[in-house]
């Protein structure tokens, strides 16, 4: 690994947030795509999937404009990521019909709800790749001996952040070189109304 990518891993791992993004709703009203999901994961206790996977979940704001720059995170896999609800919710048009996520990413403790007019209530913790491309725990098969898939909530994620770190943990050791089991551990909190 080269200096600059050593760096950047380090950089990476450091806790971050509160972050914000609006994210497509992935549930049951979304039809034989929601039907063929649950089924191919097994995860039969799902009523809806709350999480930062591009492909279940996709972001709402897409490509940046040149006003964006100084609201979003300046990180390789984070430009989706920003720093400035009020923008945020500017650029999308809102978040109704959407999820509104506050987010921290690798915390130490438990964070708290992020602060401002918004009610924010915790969801739980996701795992996802380092490069944000799949959730661990929802987009993913093969983890058996990591996590089991009973433990996920109803929106496909971990309850607490000791199991969330243990869960990471474990990846690493258990799959190592396999590309999705570096992640991130990332606390969610949703907005209880849309904004």
């Amino acid at each position: 690994m080269a200096v600059d990518e050593d760096w950047i891993a380090l950089a990476s791992r450091q806790p971050l947030g509160p972050l914000f993004v609006v994210t497509e709703r992935f549930d049951p009203s979304c039809g034989e795509r929601w039907r063929a999901h649950v089924a191919w994961s097994g995860l039969m206790q799902l009523t809806e999937v709350v999480s930062l996977d591009p492909m279940l979940c996709p972001t709402v704001v897409h490509e940046r404009r040149d006003d964006d720059w100084a609201h979003v995170v300046h990180e390789h896999f984070m430009l989706d990521y920003f720093t400035d609800l009020d923008w945020l919710l500017r650029r999308c048009g809102g978040a109704a019909g959407r999820n509104l996520l506050g987010v921290f990413r690798n915390p130490p403790t438990r964070p708290q709800r992020p602060a401002g007019p918004h009610a924010f209530a915790f969801e739980g913790y996701d795992l996802v790749d380092v490069t944000g491309g799949a959730s661990v725990l929802t987009n993913c098969s093969g983890f058996d001996r990591a996590f089991a898939r009973s433990e996920l909530t109803a929106h496909g994620l971990l309850p607490t952040l000791e199991r969330a770190v243990e869960v990471q943990r474990a990846l690493l050791e258990l799959y190592p070189g396999e590309s999705h089991s570096d992640c991130h551990v990332w606390a969610l909190f949703r907005a209880l109304s849309p904004a």
